[in-house]
């Protein structure tokens, strides 16, 4: 069996309340989490980065695929709640052994009016 996903836009914020909006009812916690490898190559021009000075672009993008990975899973499971926005919202990164990362979003699904 397949499931169409239409997702409707979902509000996200990282306050307890949304200016302009009522909160009717609160549907509980959501999160979702993402873990990710890094590339050997990757890994290993990060560190000449860090030797010579300067950003590793090749990491700042895998840490920002994670995190809007792991928010829009948090968004998707609001919304099979019945939810329309998500507040206090709350990222979390963490590594894991060798080379992975853990990013975790996390906050209170609501409806809203």
């Amino acid at each position: 069996m397949t499931v169409d996903k239409i997702f409707l836009k979902i509000i996200t914020s990282t306050t307890n309340t949304l200016d302009g909006y009522d909160i009717k009812s609160y549907h509980g916690v959501v999160s979702g989490e993402t873990i990710i490898g890094a590339n050997v190559f990757r890994d290993f021009f990060a560190s000449i980065t860090d030797i010579v000075g300067g950003r590793s672009s090749s990491y700042e993008q895998v840490l920002r695929e994670a995190k809007d990975t792991a928010i829009q899973e948090m968004q998707e499971k609001a919304q099979m709640m019945g939810a329309n926005a998500v507040i206090g919202v709350d990222l979390d990164y963490e590594t894991i052994g060798k080379g992975m990362l853990m990013v975790v979003a996390s906050g209170t699904a609501v409806s809203t009016s």
